[in-house]
């Protein structure tokens, strides 16, 4: 196994975008620093459906003080902003080992061991702090019926085009379904949305992706089976099953016809890390016990960055515009000096709230 002569002072696990404007704070204050992900740099962005855009605006997901080029003015794609990740990497230099999984993370005598597994092999590294921006996106949520594995199921849209002409069926209510819907609908899918609610929560549905969808709904080029949920999917149709606040009641079965399959059920976070290194994990959703003045763990020396902060979130309260303190804390809790810009230089507009951080 290849050995790390030298000890890492930081390791930051995640290559996402706080991970990376952690790695620039520590980079401008001289402190040595190796950003480790098991993917490539903005692995769960890069995974988007093809231009695909942010919610939020340019300035609330730039990071470390840089801006985002913006030619139009407008909400950027996915594609532009890892292009803007990868300049941030480029300018700072930063220490990056892509495609190397940390797959081992033990605390022994005030310092931590990691292995990873890399293109190269396994690898074995000495680090005093560790920070964990896994985020909280690392697998879909399964919706664990028969026939979810078949070959015309997804869990991550693909381009939209991928549905012309063709029957899809669409399960979720939120915005990730929401939007799937009117872009497959836009390349000429016939599409219909199944949602175990009787109709969408404008309190978590974007308003202009709630007034569009409600409008082609009622115009009936959008089908919508409310209050129905997937039982069972077959390679012809999916067997849908009525619902009383949110759950399968015994009542008649529908069969709906499909050529395709698109569940948007949300995703899950990884935190075999975090439970491999002793951090105390509370509730379904697996929240890390950390401290909201420092963000360090339960563990000594080891510090929870970013939407991984929330564990599988359920409504996001942790996303990039509300992380950026994180950078300012951890880095003053190991160092005891400012980080220097984050966000667009004042990410302390963008708060987290105190109950959040032990519920």
């Amino acid at each position: 196994m290849g050995q790390d002569s030298s000890t890492i002072e930081v390791a930051i696990i995640g290559a996402g975008p706080i991970g990376v404007e952690l790695g620039v704070a520590f980079e401008r204050l001289g402190v040595a620093c190796v950003v480790f992900d098991g993917g490539q740099l903005g692995e769960t962005i890069r995974r988007w459906p093809p231009n695909t855009h942010f919610f939020s605006s340019p300035e609330r997901i730039a990071v470390a003080g840089i801006p985002i080029p913006n030619l139009d003015q407008t909400k950027i794609s996915g594609e532009a902003y890892l292009a803007y990740l990868r300049s941030v990497v480029e300018q700072f230099d930063l220490n990056l080992r892509l495609y190397e999984k940390v797959e081992r993370i033990d605390r022994r005598d005030e310092m931590f061991e990691l292995e990873t597994n890399a293109l190269a092999g396994r690898k074995s590294y000495r680090c005093r702090h560790v920070v964990l921006a896994t985020g909280g996106m690392a697998a879909p949520r399964f919706l664990g019926v028969p026939g979810e594995n078949l070959p015309h199921v997804r869990h991550i849209a693909p381009d939209p085009h991928t549905y012309f002409r063709t029957r899809l069926l669409i399960v979720g209510g939120r915005n990730s379904a929401v939007e799937a819907a009117l872009r497959c609908w836009r390349v000429g899918a016939k599409v219909t949305v199944c949602y175990r609610r009787p109709e969408f929560d404008r309190e978590i549905v974007k308003p202009h992706l709630f007034a569009e969808v409600g409008m082609l709904i009622r115009q009936g080029q959008i089908g919508f089976l409310p209050e129905r949920t997937p039982v069972e999917i077959t390679p012809r149709d999916v067997v849908l099953a009525p619902t009383s606040n949110g759950e399968p009641i015994d009542r008649p079965l529908l069969r709906e016809p499909a050529d395709f399959v698109l569940v948007c059920s949300g995703f899950v976070a990884d935190m075999s890390l975090f439970e491999m290194a002793g951090v105390e994990l509370r509730g379904q959703r697996r929240i890390p016990a950390w401290n909201p003045e420092t963000m360090e763990t339960n563990v000594p020396g080891l510090y929870v960055a970013g939407t991984a902060a929330g564990g599988t979130q359920q409504r996001f309260e942790f996303f990039i515009e509300t992380c950026h303190v994180h950078v300012d804390k951890i880095v003053a809790a190991i160092t005891g000096r400012t980080a220097g810009p984050t966000g667009l230089g004042d990410s302390r507009r963008y708060t987290i709230p105190r109950e959040n951080a032990e519920s």
